[in-house]
């Protein structure tokens, strides 16, 4: 069995850190979503894998090339506009010769789940054959979603997002599907959105008599992002648990200090005075401390430096960005390429304690730092309020105070 993942959309939601990749390639945990959904799927028995990719495809097939690596076969399919689920899903019909999976790129589902999708549809189609299954999660906030209701062992009804969705089951981005949704893919018009949508293809499916079952997926095991600052949250579920496994492949000095699960990468050191909670992950490259304080679920990228006197808490840091010193980056996700001045502080608290906002939205958190997208460069002693977006290639001057959504190319003095 194949598995096609799609991966062609920016996640427009998640801008500006989408403006320079796909939202499939931003990091949790130390990699991209897309790599943990592979190892996933990969866990079940799949090793062939066809990918649409689209939105700054090069990211996606610079980190992948073949698969090899990974011990898998990826062919890639190239969604050239972004026109919805349907017009990506076609993309593929002429690699596929068999029933099939599909899973949308985003979402992170546990191999378990995967594997309860895949064998739920089979001997239920004719002659044995394998049927259509999708797999379904209940959520509190259904209407960021597309819903299914529900009679029996099958999908009745499938809404795309709506402001009233009629149940709390939610579409959880698994799918058993056959060589007829193809046939329905042809047939699909577009949706109010403007999109072909796949979930259209399958109401006109299940409209036409053919039966569309269900499973349900673990809610524990699946993980969706919508906003930058639920990376924080999918970054701090990964890192549970087993999510780190302790290895240490570069150097410590002498009084380095770890403590709970704690992965090093090949080639990065870890200096003199060091501190570091665990769980951390930090990538390859990289030159810790002298005299910092990593804080428990922090993951840091390939080539960084994080110096003398800085303090990073639950944080995501992501490759070639530089924290020299004594600085602050508390519950906060730093792109690539940033470079923090001496003495920059980020505030990840208010004074009430009351949730913090962003970009005019409800985090949900209460402490939640800053979004730095790619570039940013900050000024010694700049101050970054609790709830601030920063755009790519934004220069924050020294002793400036940054607050709100602030563009990209923008100079804050």
């Amino acid at each position: 069995m194949k598995a096609v993942i799609l991966a062609a959309g920016e996640g427009k939601r998640m801008r500006p850190l989408t403006y320079v990749r796909p939202k499939v390639m931003l990091p949790i945990a130390g990699k991209p979503i897309i790599e943990h959904l592979i190892e996933e799927v990969k866990a079940v028995g799949i090793t062939e894998f066809i990918i649409v990719v689209g939105y700054h495809d090069e990211t996606i097939r610079g980190y992948f090339s073949n698969g090899a690596d990974w011990g898998i076969d990826i062919q890639y399919v190239t969604q050239k506009q972004q026109l919805g689920t349907a017009d990506a899903l076609l993309k593929v019909e002429n690699l596929i010769d068999d029933a099939f999976l599909m899973l949308n790129g985003d979402t992170i589902v546990n191999a378990s789940d995967i594997k309860r999708v895949a064998e739920a549809g089979k001997g239920k189609g004719k002659g044995n054959g394998i049927t259509i299954t999708l797999g379904v999660i209940d959520r509190e906030n259904p209407g960021e979603y597309g819903v299914v209701e529900i009679e029996g062992d099958r999908i009745v009804k499938i809404h795309e997002k709506m402001p009233r969705p009629p149940t709390n089951t939610i579409n959880a981005g698994v799918y058993l599907l056959n060589e007829a949704v193809f046939g329905a893919l042809k047939e699909t018009e577009r949706s109010k959105r403007g999109e072909f949508e796949l979930t259209d293809s399958l109401q006109l499916l299940i409209d036409s008599g053919e039966p569309v079952f269900w499973t349900r997926i673990e809610q524990e095991h699946w993980l969706d992002v919508s906003y930058p600052w639920d990376l924080l949250r999918a970054n701090e579920t990964m890192m549970e648990g087993e999510g780190v496994r302790p290895v240490i492949r570069g150097e410590l000095e002498a009084n380095v200090e770890l403590r709970g699960k704690v992965a090093v990468g090949e080639g990065t050191s870890i200096k003199c005075g060091t501190y570091i909670e665990g769980p951390v992950i930090i990538g390859p490259n990289c030159e810790i401390g002298p005299n910092c304080y990593i804080r428990a679920k922090t993951a840091i990228g390939k080539n960084c430096h994080i110096g003398n006197a800085v303090e990073i808490k639950n944080s995501i840091i992501m490759d070639n960005t530089k924290i020299p010193h004594l600085s602050y980056v508390g519950d906060s996700v730093i792109a690539s390429h940033c470079n923090l001045g001496a003495g920059t502080k980020i505030a990840n608290l208010r004074f009430d304690e009351a949730s913090v906002k962003a970009a005019g939205m409800d985090t949900g958190r209460r402490k939640f730092g800053a979004i730095l997208s790619d570039g940013v460069k900050t000024g010694i002693n700049a101050c970054i309020d609790a709830g601030t977006i920063i755009g790519n290639n934004t220069l924050i001057g020294p002793g400036a105070l940054a607050s709100g959504y602030i563009k990209e190319n923008s100079y804050i003095f």
